[in-house]
């Protein structure tokens, strides 16, 4: 099997989403399922699922197909490094978007703090979630033993966010801001921009279905 830190970013994109839909499967009772069916649910190919199953070491029986409890055991092994604490900065309405969608969920990921400059979310329970001054955020890292962060500020304040971050000791960021931020070296960073998103979507739905 190869160790976690070789397979590439879409390899454990892929495996979160198997696990999470395997997840949903077992509970509705099923035990077993083939790569074709599991491919039919995620618009993938069964090869790319077997491939993906077979790098972390998990065979499908070949007159069952995969065990679904033993096959979430499998992911989730190798996954296991993915427990982590996170810091969220910055509470307006993304923030508070992300906030409730984590407090909904039974992940290993758990926002544990959030933090903001405005001094009427400071000291609030805002999602279920304790709201700091962010001047002590490298002193709650710390305390918490906070390993990755999720920036959700405006972009001009962005980088002076993954600055503190950084400086933190943080090992990962998730930068949700309109702008891309620098990091030092060793330090994982993505990001995510909903605008590029949405208008990638709508060129493909409008655009280029219009050229047909």
């Amino acid at each position: 099997m190869k160790k976690t830190e070789e397979l590439s970013e879409r390899t454990i994109e892929r495996l979160t989403l198997y696990r999470r839909l395997l997840s949903d499967l077992r509970e509705k009772g099923l035990e077993h399922i083939y790569s074709h069916q599991l491919a039919e649910f995620i618009s993938n190919t069964p090869a790319q699922i077997r491939r993906d199953i077979m790098m972390i070491g998990y065979v499908a029986n070949s007159k069952k197909g995969y065990t679904i409890t033993d096959l979430i055991e499998k992911i989730d092994s190798v996954l296991s490094c993915c427990d982590s604490r996170i810091a969220l900065v910055g509470i307006g309405n993304l923030g508070r978007a992300i906030l409730s969608y984590f407090n909904q969920q039974h992940s290993a990921l758990r926002i544990v703090a959030a933090f903001d400059n405005d001094e009427s979310r400071i000291n609030r329970v805002i999602a279920g979630c304790r709201c700091y001054p962010i001047r002590i955020l490298k002193e709650k890292v710390e305390e918490e033993k906070i390993s990755l962060g999720i920036i959700t500020v405006p972009g001009q304040s962005a980088q002076d966010v993954a600055d503190i971050l950084a400086d933190a000791g943080i090992r990962g960021i998730l930068n949700f801001a309109p702008v891309p931020v620098k990091v030092p070296d060793g330090l994982y960073a993505d990001r995510i921009d909903i605008t590029t998103a949405i208008e990638k979507v709508a060129y493909f739905a409008n655009c280029k279905s219009n050229k047909k």
